[in-house]
């Protein structure tokens, strides 16, 4: 079948019919036949002008009258048949039906050619010579448009042709008795053009149906790589969701017990380490923050809160995370800052992540030399810039580079572990923000990635640094007062017990609903309640906590999670209860205790 259908010549058939898809060639045969049912349907109006002009020559003309009746009759078979074709082509495989109309079309194509030539063997030798002409000339007309048109399957077109034309050339010395030496070179030389024009067009549809078919495959490949990276995207947001609870467990306990330690050393040289200890709680914490945060920026479910922004502490924090893997890579980090003079409006966490993004972007196609931070002002905006002496980007993937998903081809090479959504988070953040962004790039030289905000009056502007000194001096104040805690992990329970008791509070931790109704049974009285959403026993942190508050209606209340998107927290802070969120910071704990133990009635729930 193969053969029959890209039987050409030279380069217009050099791919094979074998190359294209059975719904390729099911394509190749529809248009081949749609266009042999058109012109089998259009012959009646060429035949019915020449039966007029014989009739008004005073000559028989019921042979040519008969001819195109005959075919009128012949346009309803064909029309009943393509009802069926069209049929077999919605019910039938494209495989299956190819195999069973292609020899039906080809001899179409073959009874159409000879009733073409049998209207030139009913008037040969019996007309005028302008006759013959015209007739031969309004059929040489039919050959070149099916040439085009019918030539997706050649072998039907070679078949039409050949029956046709090959009839008119054998036919011209009775056509034309007087002329034939001059018309029959004419009629040879139109077969060889013809033969070559079909040739060419039927090798021009092969190729449109091929790369169609390459185009289809390229978008499928497309989508299945997309649907791939955001079923990863969806895996990681869904572990990050169900694991933060027993990821910030120890985190959470950690805090609590170095702030514990803290209060109770005694010795100066140990103060430093200790220090040291809680910032790198400090650092984990926010980095547990932001892969949440970047969860949500990813999902499009992250609010905006537009407030004043420092840059300068920000990019301080940013380049001490990366510091030690820019070093064990021998690369270098510089900061370039402002003094304390570029101040944004922004949102932090967006800003932050933004940030992180283009740090590891630039790191990640950096071999050699480093990365510069830089800020400067333009205009009525700061512009924060990232430059690296990395691999660059290709003129033609600048424009793509912060669509979901697009990684250039060298990206590839060099690290194929991303998903291609880095910089897709920070043209998201930048919307969120107002804010835009850009990037100037030579391929092996490096780029320049910038980001522009709004600059921020510096009346707005909160003092960062005094808080830490009020929160140590509030700290040196011991707190009084009764806590309930109900938490199911020991380490956890333990390091409650060690921060509150340094601070002076009497703290009691259970680790069930069962134990929490006890302990009030037993006389404890607390003011404050502290309750984890998630309790291995399964109960309902939230429940437990509102009927905790039943019986000691004189205390304060608070959901505490590791968690961020469960229906019972947003419950909770729905029905106006403080939610907090592990690890919690033992400063802003200290603070909210203060506030809790020091209120007369302690009814903040």
């Amino acid at each position: 079948m193969s053969r029959s259908i890209s039987q050409g010549s030279g380069s217009a058939t050099s791919l094979r019919f074998a190359d294209i898809s059975p719904s390729g060639q099911a394509r190749l045969l529809d248009m081949t036949h749609n266009r042999l049912i058109y012109g089998i349907s259009i012959i009646p109006f060429v035949g019915l002008p020449f039966v007029y002009w014989k009739y008004q020559l005073d000559q028989n003309a019921w042979g040519l009258l008969f001819w195109t009746l005959s075919y009128c009759i012949g346009i309803l078979a064909v029309r009943l048949q393509q009802r069926q074709y069209l049929k077999d082509r919605v019910n039938l495989e494209p495989a299956v039906a190819v195999t069973k109309w292609l020899p039906i079309i080809l001899k179409m194509a073959l009874v159409h050619g000879a009733g073409l030539a049998g209207l030139v063997l009913i008037v040969a030798g019996r007309v005028p010579f302008e006759f013959s002409l015209l007739l031969y000339m309004s059929l040489a007309a039919i050959m070149a448009a099916n040439a085009t048109h019918q030539s997706p399957v050649f072998s039907a077109f070679q078949r039409f042709f050949g029956a046709a034309w090959g009839g008119c050339t054998l036919l011209t010395p009775w056509a034309f008795p007087a002329h034939w030496h001059l018309v029959l070179p004419l009629c040879l030389t139109y077969i060889l053009s013809i033969h070559r024009h079909s040739s060419i067009a039927h090798g021009f549809f092969m190729q449109q149906i091929k790369l169609e078919e390459d185009s289809a495959k390229l978008a499928e490949n497309y989508r299945l790589a997309k649907d791939e990276a955001e079923a990863a995207l969806r895996a990681k947001n869904q572990f990050l969701t169900t694991a933060s609870h027993d990821l910030r467990q120890p985190v959470h306990a950690m805090g609590f017990l170095i702030e514990s330690i803290s209060r109770r050393n005694q010795e100066p040289a140990l103060q430093p380490a200790l220090q040291d200890l809680k910032q790198s709680v400090q650092s984990i914490t926010q980095m547990f923050n932001s892969l949440l945060d970047l969860s949500r920026i990813e999902l499009g479910a992250q609010p905006v809160n537009l407030q004043t922004v420092a840059l300068d502490p920000l990019m301080n924090d940013v380049a001490t995370l990366f510091r030690e893997e820019a070093h064990s890579r021998q690369l270098e980090i510089r900061i370039r800052l402002s003094g304390g003079r570029a101040l944004v409006t922004a949102d932090a966490m967006l800003l932050r992540q933004s940030m992180i993004n283009l740090m590891q972007n630039a790191l990640r196609y950096t071999q050699r030399g480093g990365v510069l931070m830089a800020v400067r002002r333009r205009g009525g905006c700061w512009q924060f810039e990232v430059w690296d002496t990395g691999v660059g980007i290709a003129e033609d993937d600048q424009q793509r580079i912060y669509s979901p998903f697009f990684r250039p081809e060298h990206a590839w090479r060099i690290d194929n572990a991303g998903h291609g959504l880095g910089l897709a988070v920070v043209a998201r953040c930048a919307d969120l923000m107002g804010a835009s962004q850009g990037l100037s790039s030579r391929e092996g030289r490096g780029s320049r990635f910038w980001l522009r905000l709004p600059a921020a009056q510096r009346t707005e502007r909160r003092s960062a640094a005094r808080e830490p000194t009020l929160a140590a001096t509030e700290r040196s104040i011991a707190l009084s007062g009764r806590c309930l805690i109900i938490d199911d992990e020991p380490q956890v329970r333990s390091a409650w017990l060690a921060l509150l008791s340094s601070w002076g509070v009497d703290a009691a931790c259970v680790a069930s609903a069962n134990e929490a109704l006890a302990l009030l049974d037993a006389g404890f009285l607390p003011h404050a309640i502290f309750c984890d959403q998630r309790l291995r026993s399964g109960e309902s942190g939230f429940e437990l906590l509102q009927a905790l508050l039943e019986r000691c209606p004189d205390a304060a209340g608070a959901m505490i999670s590791g968690e961020f998107d469960s229906p019972a927290l947003a419950q909770a802070e729905q029905e106006g209860y403080l939610v907090l969120h592990k690890p919690l910071d033992p400063e802003a704990l200290y603070a909210l205790l203060s506030r809790l133990l020091s209120l007369p009635d302690n009814d903040l729930s």
